[in-house]
């Protein structure tokens, strides 16, 4: 018997809430899937996730950052995008911390970028 059946939610340390989330809702267009305070940990319960994917989606949560789960980490979380040329001018023209837009024969197109706290996020086209 499988007893695990999905990967839901992926943890992401930020050092503020309030401006991961204004980046993650207005910069990626996110939105919040949870928000609920849970003092006892500095913080909330903050779940987001794309526009739009319905609630079978994986979803990320932006947990406070401490010193045994710091922020600027590379992530590994691989976001699709059906345009991921767009996606990157996108993010570049808003000022986004951007690599270069990699284009491969019979792959996607793909970049990264990094968050408000230097999380890298990475973007494919599918």
């Amino acid at each position: 018997m499988n007893h695990i059946s999905e990967i839901r939610t992926v943890g992401v340390p930020v050092s503020d809430q309030d401006q991961a989330l204004a980046f993650y809702t207005g910069t990626l267009g996110f939105e919040v899937r949870l928000n609920v305070p849970l003092p006892q940990f500095g913080g909330r319960w903050l779940v987001v996730g794309p526009a739009g994917a319905g609630e079978d989606g994986a979803t990320i949560a932006l947990v406070p950052a401490s010193d045994g789960n710091p922020a600027g980490v590379d992530t590994g979380i691989r976001m699709g995008s059906p345009d991921a040329k767009a996606a990157h001018q996108h993010f570049l023209d808003a000022g986004v911390d951007t690599d270069e837009l990699l284009e491969w024969p019979g792959i996607p197109p793909m970049f990264s970028l990094r968050d408000q706290d230097g999380n890298r996020l990475y973007v494919s086209g599918f």
